[in-house]
């Protein structure tokens, strides 16, 4: 069997973006692919895609993109759980929630793999993948058919918040978001002097607009649920460009808070 049979029906539940980045991939890759958006969420789905209110339980694979509400990533999961056949590999975006706590929501938790899914990292050449100690072996296998049938290879990090990538970007995101709220520079000149004295390929805060300010609070708030450390602090100034929940939550801090102590 090839390596794109393996994964041919794909069944893709979550948020938009990332809902539409996986769809249009599966489907330039010649998979089946049907999906279902979170009530709210809004999207489109991509050419070759169809929607669906619920897995049909014949597909290869489950993919669960949601990051932002842990009840909407739970429910999904559990809906997946129940659909799927329990050989079934799901993937999940664990970049705000870990594998192991999800591991608890679902009935066949040696199924589940966690992947590094926030908006635009699709785009690199390169996934994060996590697993726990139960994870079958099969499962991570499968995920890294998938992904090398997108075109992708796979490296598996550890069950932790924000594994690598969003963890290491998201802190770079509020830290830029910190400078800009105690009025240090503009927002522009934040962006140029990371993308010049770096080489990056986009500026801090440019990138947190590509990856969602709601998207980027949810993983720090994933480390801060599990490391209790202040430096995982969400900044006043990303908190106020969140959603209507986040504004409100920024309207009680100063957006001229005082340099956090390290």
């Amino acid at each position: 069997m090839s390596k794109q049979q393996a994964v041919a029906r794909v069944f893709i539940t979550g948020e938009s973006p990332l809902v539409e980045e996986y769809a249009s991939a599966c489907a330039a890759a010649g998979m089946e692919v049907t999906l279902r958006f979170n009530a709210g969420a809004g999207g489109k789905p991509p050419g070759g895609a169809r929607r669906r209110a619920r897995a049909a339980g014949t597909e290869t694979l489950g993919l669960e993109l949601t990051n932002i509400s842990r009840e909407t990533k739970r429910n999904n999961l559990d809906a997946l759980d129940r659909a799927l056949p329990a050989g079934v590999p799901i993937l999940s975006a664990s970049a705000a929630t870990t594998v192991a706590e999800q591991s608890g929501w679902i009935r066949h938790p040696a199924r589940l793999v966690g992947i590094a899914a926030l908006p635009s990292l699709l785009a690199g050449s390169l996934v994060e993948i996590a697993r726990t100690e139960g994870t079958a072996g099969e499962a991570v296998a499968s995920a890294e058919r998938f992904f090398a049938a997108l075109g992708k290879e796979c490296s598996l990090v550890q069950d932790s918040p924000g594994m690598v990538m969003p963890r290491i970007l998201c802190m770079l995101v509020n830290e830029a978001s910190f400078a800009h709220g105690e009025r240090i520079a503009r927002r522009t000149d934040i962006d140029t002097a990371m993308k010049l004295g770096t080489n990056y390929p986009l500026g801090p805060l440019e990138w947190g607009e590509k990856i969602g300010p709601d998207n980027v609070r949810a993983v720090l708030e994933g480390l801060h649920r599990d490391f209790a450390e202040e430096r995982y602090r969400t900044a006043p100034a990303l908190l106020l460009r969140g959603s209507a929940p986040a504004q409100a939550a920024g309207k009680n801090i100063h957006t001229t808070t005082q340099r956090r102590h390290r």
